[in-house]
């Protein structure tokens, strides 16, 4: 997940998305957070939990939480940030940011992404489950890592609020 602007998009997480926490091995969060309260609430009901600040968290954020993070599942090397920058070149410029990575977790523009560079980076962006902006729905996605291989790549649509 990315962008949860909370309180100030939405009162609280999800239920579905809240849902799918118990099941999920590793919970990504890509930044814009905005309240420490989602990081406590992630970090007590995720198994593991792998997050990094975002343009709008402040200094109690930016204190707990790094700019890029990194998690290596089953072999497959993951990398979380939260801005990519424009999507006109993004899959060239974040290949060449992160070239020892497998999977690109990013956030920012709210708009879901799913896209694979020419070296094999795969960028994921799952949007926001709270903050659809110009988007059709509020977002997250799943994914499950067999074998060293990302597999099941999914974008949920959240019922609106």
């Amino acid at each position: 997940m990315s962008d949860t602007h909370l309180p100030k998009r939405a009162k609280a997480l999800p239920a579905p998305l809240l849902a799918e926490l118990p099941h999920a091995d590793v919970v990504f969060h890509a930044g814009d957070w905005v309240d420490t309260a989602t990081l406590d609430l992630l970090q007590s009901h995720s198994r593991r939990l792998v997050g990094v600040y975002g343009n709008n968290d402040g200094p109690q954020l930016r204190a707990r939480l790094p700019e890029v993070a990194y998690a290596d599942l089953d072999g497959l090397r993951f990398a979380v940030v939260h801005e990519t920058g424009t999507a006109q070149g993004r899959e060239a410029r974040c290949a060449a940011r992160f070239p020892d990575t497998d999977v690109l977790v990013f956030g920012h523009s709210h708009i879901p992404w799913d896209t694979t560079a020419p070296t094999g980076l795969r960028l994921l962006n799952p949007g926001s489950p709270t903050d659809r902006r110009r988007q059709p729905h509020c977002t997250y996605m799943t994914a499950t890592v067999d074998g060293g291989t990302l597999t099941d790549v999914e974008l949920h649509r959240l019922p609106p609020r």
